[in-house]
């Protein structure tokens, strides 16, 4: 009987490591990289490195937003995409978030066709070669998360990636 407790506690403690490391799976400087990485890979555009000083800048920013988790830029140096989630709103959650703008961005007219594309095209900004996130738990429960790039993409008149890319970037219209 006694045996019996032990393993079922040993099975409940390896059951909580496995949910920490799941979760910090999707948390992690690799998983953000390789979020971003995999949809620039997409577009033929040079993967992006992990850089600490980025990071540090992302993660005393998102310390920052911990009383209110407003979505609002920093105005910093670097470029920057922030997302908030009212639940547990992993790394990986966010950086699918602003990729899955990439149906409402047209290459040929480099416009947002229908709602926004700005941090879709900044994940894929192909001079934005180092990356720094955080992660940070407000206040209210939410979850505030914070991805900067330098350099900073997003200028005006330019395309995020080149046309000789080894892409396909027609247009893609998705019916709703």
């Amino acid at each position: 009987m006694g045996l019996c407790k032990i393993s079922s506690s040993l099975a409940v403690g390896l059951m909580g490591l496995a949910l920490a490391y799941i979760s910090y799976a999707q948390n992690s400087p690799q998983d953000f990289l390789d979020a971003h990485n995999a949809a620039r890979a997409e577009v033929g555009v040079e993967s992006m490195t992990w850089d600490n000083t980025v990071a540090a800048y992302a993660e005393k920013y998102a310390s920052l937003r911990i009383l209110d988790c407003n979505l609002a830029h920093s105005g910093g140096l670097y470029g920057e995409n922030i997302a908030w989630g009212k639940t547990s709103l992993t790394g990986t959650d966010a950086v699918n978030l602003w990729v899955g703008e990439k149906p409402n961005y047209d290459y040929n007219s480099n416009l947002c066709v229908r709602g926004t594309c700005g941090h879709y095209t900044q994940v894929i900004w192909r001079n934005s070669l180092r990356l720094g996130c955080a992660r940070a738990q407000c206040n209210n429960g939410g979850w505030f998360v914070a991805c900067n790039y330098d350099p900073p993409g997003n200028y005006m008149g330019q395309r995020p990636f080149p046309e000789n890319s080894n892409s396909s970037h027609s247009c893609i219209v998705a019916i709703y």
